[in-house]
């Protein structure tokens, strides 16, 4: 007689703990990636303002950056939350702010983002 050979798979138990693993990453993605995406068209608009506005007074780098907010769509942080300074003969424009992202229920999450863009 031959042996039977003893199957091998995923159980369907298996099957729903790993779709409940890969749903809580996919919700988890959901909430924080918009944040972040943010956090990265902010810094870009600095980085961009730095490049073309190099002797321009602090007030054309605030309008400069209100106006690159309404394009990119940037409401996190104002025009007057921006540290501008001057370090050798560069301009510095530098921001930093906390993002709470609520997850569910009571729980959330602090996401601290800073950036820094110009100087020598």
């Amino acid at each position: 007689m031959a042996m039977r050979r003893r199957q091998s798979g995923l159980s369907l138990v298996m099957l729903i703990i790993g779709l409940a693993v890969v749903a809580v990453v996919a919700i988890f993605g959901m909430k924080v990636i918009p944040s972040f995406l943010e956090y990265r068209a902010a810094k870009k608009a600095i980085e961009a303002i730095v490049q073309q506005k190099q002797g321009a007074s602090t007030q054309d780098i605030r309008r400069a950056f209100e106006d690159r907010s309404t394009i990119d769509d940037i409401s996190t942080i104002q025009a007057k939350d921006l540290d501008i300074t001057k370090e050798g003969n560069g301009l510095v424009i530098s921001f930093a702010y906390r993002k709470e992202v609520p997850l569910f229920q009571n729980v959330g999450l602090y996401i601290n983002y800073a950036a820094r863009a110009g100087g020598q």
